[in-house]
């Protein structure tokens, strides 16, 4: 009953483009011995995409029922994939973790490709993609789309991968500037944990980026595609490109970060500046006080019938000089 339940669900979420350069069409499936992988003809290419990861019996079936290489039936019982580019016996395997936008943090999603010359099936964890305007340009044949083989497919899909985590970074990016505002760094405990905070945020793109750019780069290494290598050849440009903003966006934070312990150190200064200036005033005046502050019998001074306004007058006139020679040099 539960295997039941699971087909069905799994059909629900499982749909079929089929198209050429002159035929277009959308299918959407009632048993799995319906759907065929690999288009009939000779010039189609087939895009099958599955909402949901967790049909692995089901997808193993299919599998099975396609023929396709046994190797992808270990691979679709992984639970969670790192990117990684495997060539099997006429058929590519490729998985990536997708960066998305959360409600409070960055979540990721994964993502499989399993490809050839005439087919794409694209297995994602959660249902909603970026691949719409692929469907749409395939649908209304605009470009090239429709003239190509399944390898221009899978360079649109992973293109718009890449332009997600250009959307995605752009967003966080201009919330992160809004709470890090050049014109109000204040170093504070709680400032200085959004910039190690936002700090943390690019290492992860960073991270995620790299790692794509690196998968790409074995995807582009693959016999099964190494004609058309061209296309992924601008993908890594792409990616390449976005690791250098990031760079970028690094090193203008940690501008903030040594600006913050700069203000720091001048705050220190000038209250360092200010005590010393003040000991420097009172010391004087604290060493006259303790002197005729000793009850010696013998001391002349104690016996002068105006000594103490005379004492009073001179620590008034050493305090003054002491500012004087402060102010002279600028010290404050």
């Amino acid at each position: 009953m539960e295997m039941n339940k699971e087909r069905q669900e799994f059909l629900d979420n499982t749909s079929l483009i089929s198209y050429s350069n002159k035929d277009f069409s959308r299918t959407k499936f009632t048993s799995l011995e319906d759907i065929l992988i690999s288009p009939a003809g000779d010039d189609g290419v087939n895009w099958l995409n599955t909402y949901g990861m967790h049909y692995r019996e089901t997808i193993k079936m299919v599998i099975r029922e396609n023929n396709l290489d046994d190797f992808l039936l270990k691979l679709i019982n992984d639970l969670e994939h790192t990117n990684k580019v495997i060539e099997l016996d006429n058929v590519v395997f490729f998985a990536v973790q997708v960066l998305i936008k959360g409600d409070t943090a960055l979540a990721s999603e994964q993502m499989i490709f399993i490809a050839s010359n005439n087919y794409v099936w694209s297995i994602q964890e959660k249902p909603g993609d970026y691949f719409e305007w692929i469907r749409e340009r395939l649908s209304n044949n605009r470009g090239i789309s429709r003239k190509k083989n399944a390898s221009y497919l899978l360079f649109l899909l992973i293109e718009s991968i890449i332009d997600n985590y250009l959307e995605t970074y752009t967003k966080y990016e201009e919330q992160s500037d809004l709470l890090l505002d050049d014109t109000d760094i204040k170093p504070t405990p709680a400032f200085t944990a959004m910039v190690e905070s936002r700090k943390q945020e690019l290492f992860n793109f960073k991270k995620a980026a790299t790692s794509l750019r690196n998968t790409i780069v074995k995807l582009e290494k693959v016999g099964l595609y190494q004609q058309k290598s061209k296309y992924f050849s601008e993908l890594k440009e792409q990616i390449n490109n976005h690791i250098t903003d990031i760079d970028f966006d690094l090193q203008e934070l940690e501008s903030k970060i040594n600006l913050i312990f700069s203000i720091q150190g001048h705050r220190l200064n000038e209250v360092m500046k200010t005590l010393t200036i003040l000991s420097v005033i009172f010391i004087p005046l604290t060493f006259l006080a303790g002197i005729y502050g000793m009850n010696f019998r013998n001391m002349p001074e104690l016996q002068t019938e105006n000594g103490y306004f005379i004492l009073l007058g001179l620590m008034f006139l050493i305090s003054l000089g002491s500012i004087w020679y402060f102010y002279k040099k600028k010290w404050f």
